[in-house]
């Protein structure tokens, strides 16, 4: 997929979404999520770790944006399994609002992210769609800071609703929102 620049004729900043070996491109990718996140070497280091050992999991696939030849954004997940470390903390609060069954047959985007620089081109949107698009499974989860903020706004306007708020995930700074939409997700 494709999504054009703002020049005229041939556009070199076109975006081209596309599959991604993450695994491969795991730096590449942190460093995204660290200028659109925020994130510290320290917290890179750990989710180096982490993304890891999650492309290793069944049914785990990532989706790259880049331009020029150079990865501006990325999303990964992977069919929500309630033993993952993410499912077991999210779980009482979607319990105790009836929405734990939203664990079940759900693919979880477990990271989306964009370069600065590229937001607002459609990109997230054009990830997040792409890669559910492919899921065998009914809906979709996910969790982002308890915010208003872009990515929430997003994520409402392609159809994810809050299944629980003001979740605590162990050392996080700030609650998390815990949403889920069924699929396939809304356009415009």
């Amino acid at each position: 997929m494709r999504l054009p620049g703002h020049g005229h004729g041939h556009r070199p900043d076109d975006i081209v979404i596309g599959p991604l070996d993450l695994q491969a491109h795991v730096d590449e990718a942190l460093a995204v999520q660290a200028v659109a996140f925020g994130l510290g070497p320290d917290e890179v280091a750990v989710r180096r770790q982490i993304v890891l050992r999650h492309m290793t999991y069944p049914g785990a696939r990532a989706l790259g944006a880049t331009a020029e030849g150079h990865l501006v954004g990325f999303v990964y997940g992977m069919p929500n399994d309630r033993t993952h470390w993410w499912s077991t903390v999210v779980e009482p609060y979607l319990r105790a609002l009836g929405h734990d069954h939203w664990l079940d047959d759900s693919f979880v985007i477990t990271e989306l992210h964009v370069h600065p620089r590229c937001q607002n081109r459609g990109v997230g949107r054009a990830l997040i769609t792409t890669i559910t698009d492919s899921a065998a499974e009914p809906r979709s989860i996910l969790s982002a800071i308890d915010v208003d903020s872009p990515a929430r706004g997003l994520y409402r306007s392609l159809g994810y609703t809050d299944l629980a708020r003001q979740v605590v995930f162990p050392s996080a700074p700030k609650p998390y929102a815990v949403m889920g939409a069924h699929l396939p997700l809304r356009r415009r």
